[in-house]
């Protein structure tokens, strides 16, 4: 099963990205000068209610559930789910139910079986990827949307963002959670150090690298042992190299990973991972490097830390609030270099999708449809929500304001995090697939040949089973 939106966006996608793109450029400038904090110019009407959200809050209409209680599973960890829990919060509050969150381990598929043939699935669980949303439908587990919920996703999002969540033209999941991953965030005292400006092109990055890294710095921080971010830097290579109709052929399985337009993004991720001395630790290091660490290891240590850049979306500000450094002044961010014609851009998101026929659960997903509960989130940064309806001034930086004014202006024409497509068991489990054959890519970036080859053999099985 896929979805139907993909189908229907490659035609207007060269548009869609030209337009994330000039607006990730714009709002990376403005954060040249922009703190963290708050700014004057939240109230300018950029978008969402006009009336800043209190139209959405006052219709939104929540049951009572006083006793009740609602579980929640989700892989989110750290800064994500301190501020998720918050989200929670408020839903206790205006519902009276009692909430829980339950960890979850990736693949969440797996996890989720795990507790559907123990008989204690969660109400609702958050899943990152389109394919596990239709892994979910067609195992029997996923509820459809109740009419409340339905009513909010109409009045809040794109089309194309509802049918990102639906399945056979069943509404299923409720996109709470987007993200641009399409961006590469630097430790702006190693450039001065180095005499070095942001780079636009390919080429540009990696003559970056080599100043970076001949000022004493390791100019990147790659974090190998969280497999999606690798399958993100392929992702953004292959979609600004390779152009969008291959993107969409790859995604969809159509064209082998044995293909060339592979083999050449391989190459050319290759000689970044492979040039000596660019990555943080080496292969080896990068390869027990966690995501948040990746951040954090790039904004301590000063004028000399471990890396000089790391890569990744919108969601890298959380990481780096967590340390002394300062976004505007310490950290900043440029689009990720255009590899081919133009600058890439890449989305991916979570859905929150119900397990049980509950009261609770169907509340829970009209909540998180509203902009009243991506507001929590908004304000606390690292988050971009596709809810339409959301104040923007509710972002606390021109960057987030401008990157989600700009997913929102997209509408139906977006293109998906890759992997995010694919079934769980290609594109996100640990260990397998996708994400253990781009592990062993950066281990041993020479072998172009054997990646695809592993690559492809893991993708047919996948596909087919």
């Amino acid at each position: 099963m896929r979805s139907t939106l993909r189908t229907r966006r490659a035609p207007h996608h060269r548009r869609t990205t030209a337009r994330i793109a000039a607006a990730v450029v714009a709002g990376a400038l403005a954060l040249t000068v922009t703190a963290c904090g708050g700014d004057d110019d939240k109230d300018d009407g950029k978008g969402g209610d006009k009336d800043g959200g209190k139209e959405s809050a006052a219709a939104l209409q929540l049951p009572k559930l006083d006793g009740q209680k609602v579980s929640v599973a989700a892989v989110w960890g750290g800064s994500e789910r301190k501020v998720f829990l918050k989200v929670l919060d408020e839903f206790e509050k205006r519902t009276g139910a009692d909430v829980s969150f339950v960890p979850a381990q990736d693949p969440i598929i797996s996890f989720l079986e795990s507790k559907v043939a123990g008989g204690q699935p969660p109400d609702v669980a958050m899943l990152p990827q389109v394919g596990a949303i239709e892994q979910a439908v067609q195992n029997k587990w996923a509820k459809p949307v109740g009419p409340e919920a339905q009513k909010q996703l109409e009045k809040n999002y794109a089309q194309g963002w509802q049918d990102l969540g639906a399945v056979d033209g069943k509404q299923y999941g409720v996109y709470f959670k987007a993200a641009n991953k399409s961006l590469v965030w630097y430790n702006t005292k190693v450039f001065e150090n180095a005499g070095t400006q942001e780079p636009k092109t390919w080429d540009d990055f990696m003559k970056t690298a080599q100043t970076v890294y001949d000022s004493g710095v390791p100019p990147i921080s790659v974090a190998g042992a969280d497999g999606w971010t690798l399958t993100d830097w392929f992702e953004n290579i292959y979609l600004s190299q390779a152009g969008p109709e291959k993107y969409d052929q790859l995604a969809k399985h159509e064209i082998k990973w044995t293909d060339p337009s592979v083999k050449e993004a391989l190459t050319t991720l290759g000689e970044l991972y492979g040039k000596k001395g660019f990555v943080a630790g080496g292969a080896d290091g990068a390869l027990q490097t966690e995501f948040p660490a990746s951040v954090k290891q790039t904004f301590t240590g000063g004028d000399q830390p471990k890396a000089g850049m790391v890569f990744e979306g919108d969601m890298v500000s959380l990481p780096i609030s967590e340390t002394k450094a300062k976004i505007g002044s310490d950290a900043k961010v440029f689009p990720f270099p255009a590899v081919g014609a133009e600058s890439p851009a890449v989305v991916g998101g979570d859905a929150a999708v119900a397990l049980k026929d509950s009261k609770g659960a169907q509340a829970l997903l009209t909540f998180l449809a509203s902009p009243d509960a991506a507001k929590i989130w908004a304000e606390a940064g690292g988050f971009v929500s596709p809810n339409k309806s959301l104040d923007l001034a509710a972002y606390p930086n021109d960057v987030q304001r401008d990157i989600a004014k700009a997913l929102i202006a997209a509408g139906d024409d977006i293109r998906f995090d890759m992997s995010d497509q694919a079934p769980q068991a290609f594109g996100g489990t640990p260990g397998k697939g996708e994400w253990k054959a781009l592990q062993d890519f950066l281990k041993n970036p020479k072998d172009v040949a054997g990646t695809q080859k592993a690559l492809e053999t893991a993708a047919a099985k996948a596909y087919k089973d």
